[in-house]
């Protein structure tokens, strides 16, 4: 994939798009801790750019997971959570963009949609935790269908989804919802989390700003900045961690990693962390054609193969 031009890119994106299936995270659709929410889902057709795959969504109220399922799977299911800052969710840039190479080596993805923290939710900060706590219950009690071994599912998540992510790595086992049905009695614990460009902190040093005003507001307590800075919840039984940035980051600083790095190691938890020079924010797999950071899913799916 390293060597693909944009446009053959896209033709691939086209192909797993129209062989994708989608399905609710929720029984009923909508999330019961929509009831509450003012917001209306809306898709915006060109948010990432001109393309037919540049979509992103707002408002989401009834999350949802499209399959990007592999002739051949190997067994691993991946639950991907795009980033958008807490505004918004993309879903190709960071999501159908990952089917072409994961895929080919038989890694099946769920690339889901999540609520936001600050669309009025029941659930406030935690609707995104809930939505993905529920996802990974749903994808494992589910596995047989798409051949997968339920103990080789994980997590990959992108800038703010990154964090949605990594808390579900520190905090799978809080209770951010009340139970629906028996697939909820499945443990929320990924198997590995991978964590690309993440939002980790929430410490105003490091922090990303929107990210940081969505989840706890301006003024947020001591017991808040801890309580959503992943860094800070992680314990020795946080699943091994992969994590990507690029040092000329300027939305989601570098340091980021660095410290969930840190945390990890202090705590004995298997980490790898990537550290590309050039690559800004955001480059997930098309902008990072023609740079060394290109090489990323491929150093992520050895990482992965060494853990599952």
């Amino acid at each position: 994939m390293r060597n693909i031009s944009p446009e053959d890119l896209l033709t691939l994106m086209n192909v797993a798009v129209q062989h994708a299936t989608t399905f609710p995270v929720w029984p009923t659709g909508e999330a019961p801790g929509a009831a509450g929410s003012p917001v209306q889902f809306q898709l915006e057709e060109h948010h990432t750019g001109p393309s037919l795959f540049d979509r992103s969504v707002t408002g989401v109220r009834a999350p949802h997971i499209t399959v990007y399922a592999p002739q051949n799977p190997n067994g691993v299911g991946i639950l991907v959570t795009p980033g958008g800052s807490y505004r918004r969710v993309v879903l190709d840039k960071e999501g159908s963009a990952l089917a072409p190479c994961f895929n080919a080596k038989g890694y099946t993805l769920f690339v889901m949609t999540y609520r936001l923290p600050g669309d009025g939710h029941d659930e406030g900060a935690n609707a995104p935790l809930a939505d993905v706590q529920r996802a990974i219950r749903v994808i494992r009690a589910r596995a047989q269908e798409w051949r997968l071994d339920p103990e080789r599912i994980g997590i990959m998540g992108f800038s703010a989804g990154g964090h949605a992510a990594a808390s579900l790595g520190t905090r799978y086992h809080e209770n951010v919802y009340h139970p629906v049905d028996e697939m909820d009695k499945q443990s929320a614990r990924p198997a590995f989390m991978a964590l690309v460009y993440p939002v980790i902190t929430m410490h105003q040093e490091i922090d990303h700003p929107m990210s940081r005003q969505q989840l706890i507001g301006d003024t947020p307590s001591d017991e808040q900045i801890r309580r959503y800075s992943a860094e800070q919840m992680a314990d020795e039984n946080t699943p091994p961690t992969f994590l990507l940035h690029a040092v000329d980051d300027p939305a989601v600083k570098v340091e980021n990693s660095v410290v969930m790095f840190t945390a990890l190691r202090r705590l004995g938890v298997p980490v790898e962390m990537h550290l590309f020079e050039q690559g800004k924010h955001g480059f997930g797999i098309r902008d990072a054609l023609g740079l060394p950071a290109a090489i990323w899913p491929e150093l992520m799916m050895a990482w992965i193969a060494t853990k599952v």
